[in-house]
Formats: C-alpha cells, structure tokens, sequence
C-alpha cells in the first residue's frame, strides 16, 4: 500500500486554518504589498500609477507638515499613555477593595469605555464649548474664565489628551483581573514581617501585575500612535488651529483621500509601520528592567539584565 504523502493530521490542519490563511492574503498580505508597490508610484486614483522610485520616500524626509503631524503624534502617546496606565491602575486598586456594593462602583467606571471614537469625540466636543459647554460653566461657578479649549492651539492637545482618559474603564478591568490573581499567601507574609501598605504595593502588587501594566502599555501605544477619530471628527478633516491636533493617520487620510495622493500616503504608512514597530520594540527591551515573571527565576532574570547592559 502506497504511502500518504500527507498525514490525517495536517491535512485537518491545514483544512481549519485555510479559512485564515486566506482571509489573511485576501484581506492583509496582499493589500499590505500592493501598498508596498505603490508607495513607489504617483497615483491619484483615476490615473494608471507612474512608478517614481524612492521620490516619495525622499519627499516624506522634507515635509514640515509630516514633521509636524509626528511631533503631535508622538507628544500624545508620550503623555496619554502613561497617563492612562497610572490612573486605570489606581482605579483598579481602589475597586479591588471589599466593600459592599463595590460591583456597582466597577460597573460606574467601567460604563464609560463603552461610548468611543465618533460617539466620544461628539460628546466631548459639547463637554469642551468655549460658550456653553459643562466645563467652562463649572469653571464660571467657580469664578474662572476657561479656556477655549480646542480652538486654542495650546489647550487642543491637552484637552484632547484628558478625552483619552474617559476609557481608563477598560483596562481598569484587566488590571483588576491581574489584581485577583495575586496570591493572598504573599500578602500574609508581608504582613506578618511588618511591611506596612505602600511597601506591600511596591514589593508585591507592582510586580506581580507587571506584566499586565507591560501588555497594557504595549497595546496603548500602539492605540495611541493610530489616533485618528478625535482629530478629524473635532476638527472637520483639518487639523485643528495652528495644526495642533494633526495627528500622524490624519495627514496619511489627508493625502489618500483629500489631495489624492494615494502613492504618497502609502509611503507615509510605510514609513508608520516601522515608527510603531521601532517603539515597539524599544518598549519589550526595557521591559527586562521592570517586568517580572512569576515562573522566571532570579539568575535568569539577572543573567537578562546583564545581557541588555552589554549590548
């Protein structure tokens, strides 16, 4: 009897993952190299593509408005995440008390996260009226005359940056699931050496939901760097006054869609796509100063550190 040149197993195998596979080169892989192809064209969709080589590549390196779209990129990500990361983690301890009726109190602040993108920015866009909008009237009962809030250049970004923080709901309940699974035993020990609350935070709770702060930090960065709702819905597709809220996917959609530069605008997500794989990866090399595995042993995770401090 002749033998299978494939196993029942990997037939079955590659049957359940096909469905995948070809989503994946359908709807990513292909799009993904076709993107790849016209970041070398000029193309204006009606046109047939002109292959112009590395012109927009070089272009992108001269552009003030793409210098300024990174600067308010990387200035949002670079507050609103740590931000969010110690508020949502404060909330998070707060709701991992015992107290009666504690489960409405995590289902208060988790409510929130449920109204984002167009939804959220709409609402904020009341919320932040220079004329009659919540927070300068609380500001006018106080005796303060606010700000104009997103149509001034220096208080967009920031106003912008405190809509981020109407979502610290959601990883409010990842930390609180980290926050759980921490064995209690720990604490007791603590205790019973005399560690008082903020040393049992420092020495136990923070590293054992440091991988959680870790996955955290890796997904809002990420988020952060694709912001795009809040600065085209608040400023109509603009930018905002002075540029201030011209965020790094608004000038790519700008270009694709506004100035049809499709050819352009490819060469930018290009160029995107390394800017987030670059900090991304800077953020897993420093994680092996803070982040601590339960199951890594001390050596190994000594023998990790030392290796980051020679290369």
């Amino acid at each position: 009897m002749r033998a299978r040149w494939i196993s029942r197993n990997t037939a079955a195998f590659w049957i359940f993952v096909s469905p995948w596979i070809i989503g994946f080169l359908l709807f990513t892989g292909g799009p993904m190299a076709y993107s790849l192809y016209l970041s070398f064209t000029d193309w204006n969709l009606i046109d047939p593509p002109e292959f112009v080589g590395l012109a927009n590549y070089a272009e992108a390196f001269t552009d003030p408005d793409l210098g300024q779209s990174i600067k308010v990129t990387l200035t949002y990500a670079a507050v609103s995440v740590p931000l969010q990361t110690v508020l949502s983690l404060a909330v998070a301890l707060l709701m991992n008390s015992k107290v009666r009726g504690i489960h409405v109190f995590r289902t208060i602040w988790y409510l929130p996260s449920l109204v984002t993108g167009v939804a959220q920015a709409v609402l904020f866009i009341w919320v932040f009226n220079p004329s009659y909008g919540l927070a300068n009237g609380l500001l006018r009962l106080l005796g303060v005359e606010g700000p104009r809030w997103l149509f001034d250049a220096g208080w967009a970004l920031p106003t912008v940056i405190i809509m981020s923080l109407w979502t610290v709901g959601g990883n409010m309940v990842i930390y609180l699931a980290g926050l759980q699974d921490i064995a209690k035993e720990l604490y007791e020990a603590a205790q019973i050496d005399g560690a008082g609350r903020w040393r049992r935070l420092w020495n136990i709770t923070l590293p054992q939901v440091s991988p959680v702060i870790f996955f955290n930090v890796v997904t809002g960065l990420i988020y952060a760097m694709q912001t795009f709702t809040q600065g085209y819905v608040v400023t109509h597709n603009g930018g905002g006054p002075s540029d201030s809220l011209l965020f790094y996917v608004l000038y790519l959609y700008n270009n694709a869609f506004s100035f049809f530069r499709m050819g352009y605008a490819s060469a930018l997500a290009w160029i995107f796509f390394i800017m987030i794989m670059v900090l991304t990866a800077l953020v897993f090399r420093g994680s092996a100063f803070w982040v601590y595995y339960e199951s890594q042993r001390p050596k190994e995770r000594e023998r990790r550190v030392r290796a980051h401090h020679a290369h």
